[in-house]
């Protein structure tokens, strides 16, 4: 199956869990299903928003494997497969590719630092010869606030330049405008995606593909609309709305706070259960948070998960 040149607004959706603490794959997948619903073009499943660090790496191919026979397009999908273990990362990758996935997000190794260039070049060059495939599209995730590993200018260049047909993108969840600006002006027709809304317009404006944001889980359709209108007169006004409602979501701890909304939203309270060491929001913070998005103009989009998972997947769970 061809990779996928992604673009628009991917969500990394949360991963529920159950009262057992195990992942709970038809709430999951029903929560998948209604996000592309909402107007998400791609899913970046099993990244930071998605507690992928805490799943094992038999959950995460489970949970992928779940969502393709749920019937979604596996063309949407951009799981996280970074690891700090080599075998670990062609692991996940190689089992991506095998599904179909449209593209791979790949963290660095994030144990040993400080690294060299060399080395981290070293690492992403041995994954993508291990897996072997024309068909895997690697998207680099540069996140150093929380790998203490980040992926400098002259990194992403080494990749582009060796393997072109394979490293296709980054999302850059630095939170430094200025590397995502240096990002896009450095690298043009690169696909970049800021990992926050409230930078969407300036950066489509410079070339970015969209965005890969943990508030896409609660506010997927607003952010959609400001990427397929990015060039109108109204894109000013709806910069401003998605940025007031990330600025709000992002006061709180974002996996948390998106649990949270998506469960009350949602009337599913397993949406909400965190894996250890996470912890959830107090029933306070949660009134508040929703008192503050309603109080923003943020309308709550409507649905029942369950209704959208087709009844034999829902039978066979």
């Amino acid at each position: 199956m061809p990779k996928t040149n992604f673009s628009g607004v991917l969500v990394p959706a949360i991963t529920p869990f159950d009262a057992q603490l195990e992942p709970d794959g038809t709430l999951f997948h029903a929560l998948c299903r209604w996000l592309l619903a909402q107007g998400a073009n791609g899913l970046a499943v099993f990244g930071t928003t998605s507690e992928a660090n805490s799943l094992s790496l038999g959950e995460r191919k489970r949970l992928l494997e779940g969502l393709v026979e749920s019937g979604i397009d596996p063309s949407v999908l951009l799981p996280g497969t970074g690891q700090p273990a080599l075998p670990d990362a062609v692991e996940l990758t190689r089992h991506a590719v095998s599904l179909g996935c449209g593209g791979v997000l790949m963290l660095p190794p994030y144990y040993y630092k400080p690294v060299s260039v060399d080395g981290l070049f070293a690492f992403y060059s041995e994954v993508i010869e291990r897996v072997g495939s024309s068909d895997l599209g690697l998207w680099l995730y540069h996140i150093p606030q929380m790998t203490g590993v980040g992926i400098p200018l002259d990194l992403i260049e080494r990749l582009i330049k060796r393997y072109p047909d394979t490293v296709l993108g980054i999302k850059d969840s630095s939170g430094d405008w200025s590397n995502t600006e240096a990002m896009l002006t450095h690298f043009p027709g690169f696909r970049i995606f800021p990992s926050s809304e409230g930078v969407l317009l300036k950066a489509l404006r410079l070339g970015a593909a969209g965005c890969i944001t943990a508030s896409g889980n609660i506010n997927a359709s607003a952010i959609r609309k400001l990427i397929d209108n990015w060039t109108s007169p109204e894109a000013e006004e709806m910069q401003k709305s998605v940025a007031a409602i990330r600025n709000i979501f992002s006061s709180y701890p974002l996996i948390p706070a998106a649990k949270a909304v998506l469960s009350t939203a949602l009337f599913e309270p397993g949406l909400a259960t965190l894996r250890p060491p996470l912890t959830a929001l107090t029933e306070a913070q949660t009134a508040e948070l929703m008192r503050r998005l309603t109080d923003a103009g943020h309308a709550f989009a409507p649905g029942h998960l369950k209704d959208s998972v087709p009844p034999a997947i829902a039978a066979a769970q």
